[in-house]
């Protein structure tokens, strides 16, 4: 089941498209399915990327039914949007409850509908205090746009600073703030100006780490006993592992500083945007100090500081929101101590050193599918004098339905502890891992990485080394995570890659189990071992 890509032109698979490809797929057979696929690729651009020839019937929970009968373990969850996972029971009880009521009740063209206040009411209870004003859109990179929009409008600067790997869309404003891949942006230049990109602190890359053999690098037993202590999971035993975090050298901070220096003024920048844990740039967890030391540089300038949540938000990472792991809100105490440096004066007033974001963007998660998306923005920031009627809005924004979903999907996280669990499978899932790292020769694993069921996995040379003469990391040979990915949805696992270098992430559904756990971990060790002796 490699990647297929869509494509076709007056084939006889288009031409049977249009001859009841529904009624050719109630064969229930591998054939049929072979068909339909085709089909369906020949009505399909080539950009859309499939990942594996499957045609869904139907899911549960954290498993996944084809037409031809086959079932799969979901470690993707529609790349972590199927949050509470597939058709949880409360999840489509408000769904169809509300489509009997009003499906669609345009944002714009009423003050609000019985759904979007229920939405309001739970969304208040689980955002931080200060970010009391909410924007709802249809998905992740809508919610991008119109926060920059914000920031542009809030602080009268135009230039927008995003890291390297971060991933915010596709459209042609978070695009142009995309940097996981190249793919994503090639050929559709220019791009949206005003965008600076700086470097992230990816240690295990970073050159002062590789001057030291990665001596300041944990190893995944470390990174694992780190979570088990973080997330209050230290019941789960890590062998080998003690907890030691990455001692981060502070380059990609005093980078970001000499940038503001060199190409985009203070004065000129209106916000500074990052994934609190980079998603599809490869599931990197900052550095200890690092959000602490950019709430802090924002804060001195008045620049704003906007928190792409999309994908780690929503209870994901252990969490309700990932920033939280390392900045605090009015209702928590600050992770670090830190000075309380005001923002230069005539500019828009900013949270604190150890606050949180002043723009939250959430998506996928919150709504378990359904498309629904937005952002949670301080009200200062949006005055009607520069923010007047009709700045903001869009057709589908607030969709009922959707909006049911989603305060559907906040209720069951919550009565569930389903924030708690993905702490809990997450620390199992990173101890398993640890596990077979260590079972593997040095260096084929050569971290592992995340919070909560956010977790990557990144594969190198099989060189690697704890002698301090030889390297501990080298580059995996490419198309290895692919590979791997492959070989666990043989074995009837759904797993994706993430980033440019070779690495795979886990998404499971916030509800996986411990046993579901478990059987992933099986499947994955399966797959390494085929996939990563064989070199």
């Amino acid at each position: 089941m490699a990647a297929a890509m869509g494509g076709g032109s007056g084939s006889s698979a288009s031409r049977a498209a249009g001859k009841g490809l529904a009624v050719l797929l109630k064969a229930g057979t591998p054939s049929a399915m072979r068909q339909v696929l085709d089909g369906v690729y020949a009505h399909t651009p080539p950009g859309v990327i499939k990942f594996n020839d499957l045609v869904v019937s139907s899911g549960a929970g954290c498993w996944i039914t084809t037409t031809d009968g086959h079932r799969f373990l979901d470690m993707s969850s529609g790349i972590g949007a199927v949050s509470t996972g597939h058709c949880h029971p409360a999840v489509v009880e408000a769904v169809r409850h509300q489509a009997g009521r009003v499906v669609h009740a345009q944002q714009n063209v009423f003050g609000a509908h019985e759904a979007m206040v229920n939405l309001y009411d739970r969304l208040s209870a689980v955002l931080p205090p200060s970010l009391d004003t909410y924007f709802l859109a249809n998905s992740g990179a809508e919610a991008v746009d119109n926060a920059v929009k914000i920031a542009r409008a809030a602080t009268g600067r135009q230039n927008i600073i995003a890291f390297e790997g971060g991933f915010h869309g596709r459209t042609l404003g978070s695009m142009a703030l995309t940097s996981s891949k190249t793919i994503y942006r090639q050929g559709f230049g220019p791009l949206m100006p005003g965008v600076h990109i700086a470097p992230y602190p990816y240690c295990l890359h970073c050159k002062a780490q590789e001057a030291r053999g990665h001596a300041c690098y944990p190893s995944p037993a470390e990174q694992a006993a780190t979570v088990a202590a973080t997330c209050g999971c230290s019941n789960i035993r890590v062998k080998g592992g003690v907890p030691r975090d990455i001692s981060c050298c502070g380059g990609p901070l005093e980078s970001l500083e000499w940038m503001l220096s060199t190409q985009t003024a203070p004065s000129d920048t209106a916000a500074v945007i990052l994934e609190p844990i980079l998603g599809e740039g490869g599931f990197l967890v900052p550095p200890p100090g690092f959000l602490q030391g950019l709430r802090k540089l924002c804060s001195k300038h008045g620049i704003l500081l906007i928190a792409d949540e999309v994908q780690a938000g929503a209870g994901r990472t252990g969490r309700w929101w990932g920033h939280q792991h390392w900045l605090s809100t009015p209702t928590e105490s600050p992770p670090q101590a830190g000075d309380t440096t005001a923002p230069s004066s005539g500019t828009v007033p900013s949270n604190g050193p150890d606050d949180g974001p002043d723009i939250l963007v959430f998506a996928k998660g919150i709504a378990s599918g359904y498309p629904l998306a937005g952002l949670a923005v301080r009200r200062e920031l949006v005055p009607r004098d520069k923010m007047p009627p009709g700045t903001l809005g869009g057709t589908y924004g607030a969709n009922a339905v959707a909006c049911a979903a989603a305060s559907a999907t906040i209720d069951v996280i919550t009565d569930e502890g389903l924030v708690q669990n993905a702490a809990r499978r997450g620390t199992q899932l990173m101890a398993g891992l640890a596990d077979l790292a260590a079972e593997l020769p040095p260096g084929l694993i050569a971290d592992i990485r995340g919070r909560g069921l956010m977790v990557g996995v990144e594969f190198g040379g099989g060189s690697g080394s704890s002698d301090g003469n030889l390297p501990r990391f080298t580059p995996a040979h490419k198309g290895v995570a692919s590979a791997i990915t492959r070989a666990c949805a043989a074995r009837g696992m759904l797993l994706l890659t993430a980033g440019a270098r070779e690495c795979v992430r886990f998404l499971p559904p916030l509800t996986v189990s411990e046993d579901e756990m478990q059987q992933a971990l099986s499947v994955f060790g399966e797959a390494c071992r085929e996939v990563l002796l064989r070199q």
